[in-house]
């Protein structure tokens, strides 16, 4: 059983670390663990896929190697779309335990659970497997992932009692998303006592780069916090939150969440009324909902950064302007960092990974309209 007061309220994703060029800056890295730790946090959650495989490694370079195991906890993902034969939970798991330089996890996740892949995980008996793995002490606490609809979690909730913990989408622009459904997925958990670990707060970092004017407002109220720190403490003031994920990026993002929990302070209900008069704001902007998670990108054969394309789109909208949107992408593509999106052969090979559902093969062919004239 998870001691849940025992868990850090901001947990260090593993997503979005510095880079440049798919090069992890290593010695950033390291200072940002090192802060992270020093603060008396420990929770790091990577993946599988996180880094095209190089994000479990960075669990080895700046964790492992460098700090006592009992320090820290690492969570990681079993990959259902890497499934093919009855032994690729044995070798996956392996391959991970060998990438991060552990002998166990604390937290280990089947990925993404949703109604495309779920008779995957069934087929392969992943619960009972990921069961087995407790039994031998490979993993401590067993859970999932989800990006599906409400009615399948309480399926899966129903057939899988023995579930310890979910970890799902949840931030104050997605509470009400018909396709998210954050809010549902929140109240389903929360009646059933189920901890749960909170991805994308910032909702992949648009809401901690809100528009010119929506952040006056928030600075209006509290002006020496950032807008991060509004998504981030909507979160941590929800009942039953028991971790909330931050893919941090450089020591300033790092800095700011520190500060943001050392003296954490929940939403006041004038708060709460300005957050939802600006999410209400935000959300009559078309914009395409990615969170940049990039699984979408592996796969791709044209190797379009499809993320990039989309906050360069996105950009467009939020700022009407065209010049810096298109220099950014045409920097991009000249770089050889993205193909055009006019690339897209239409194959839907991202639209099968994407966790937010989009139709990425129309948002690229609209993009590259925008783009690529």
């Amino acid at each position: 059983m998870i001691d849940v007061n025992a868990m850090p309220k901001l947990g260090f994703g593993l997503m979005r670390l510095p880079n440049e060029n798919e090069v992890i800056d290593m010695d950033q890295v390291f200072k940002m663990v090192d802060e992270y730790l020093a603060a008396g946090l420990n929770y790091f959650d990577t993946a599988y896929v996180y880094h095209s495989g190089k994000s479990e490694v960075v669990v080895k370079e700046a964790l492992t190697k460098r700090h006592k195991r009992e320090s820290f906890m690492v969570a990681t993902k079993l990959p259902g779309w890497e499934l093919k034969a009855p032994g690729d939970p044995d070798r996956l798991f392996n391959e991970q335990l060998q990438r991060s330089g552990l002998d166990y996890f604390d937290f280990y996740l089947l990925h993404s659970i949703e109604e495309g892949n779920i008779e995957k995980y069934e087929r392969f008996d992943c619960f009972n497997w990921g069961l087995k793995k407790k039994e031998e002490g490979k993993i401590k606490h067993f859970g999932f992932s989800f990006h599906g609809s409400p009615a399948l979690l309480e399926r899966v909730l129903d057939e899988h009692p023995e579930t310890e913990f979910v970890q799902i989408q949840l931030n104050y622009a997605d509470w009400e998303n018909p396709v998210v459904q954050s809010g549902k997925l929140y109240d389903i958990l929360l009646k059933r006592n189920i901890p749960m670990i909170i991805m994308e707060p910032v909702k992949g970092g648009s809401l901690a780069n809100l528009t010119p004017v929506l952040t006056d407002r928030l600075k209006e109220m509290r002006p020496d916090d950032s807008t991060a720190s509004w998504a981030f403490r909507f979160v941590a003031s929800l009942p039953g939150v028991m971790t909330i994920l931050s893919g941090m990026s450089s020591r300033e993002q790092m800095k700011d969440n520190l500060k943001t929990f050392k003296n954490f302070e929940p939403l006041s209900e004038e708060e709460k009324k300005l957050l939802f008069e600006v999410r209400d704001i935000m959300l009559n902007v078309d914009l395409i909902g990615c969170t940049a998670c990039r699984y979408c990108t592996d796969g791709c054969p044209m190797k379009i950064s499809i993320p990039d394309v989309f906050k360069a789109v996105n950009t467009m909208k939020l700022y009407n302007e065209e010049f810096r949107p298109k220099a950014f992408y045409n920097g991009l593509v000249s770089s050889g960092r993205t193909a055009r999106a006019s690339a897209c052969v239409k194959c839907g090979q991202c639209e099968s990974v994407c966790p937010q559902h989009l139709q990425i093969t129309e948002l690229l062919e609209k993009a590259s309209e925008k783009l690529d004239a």
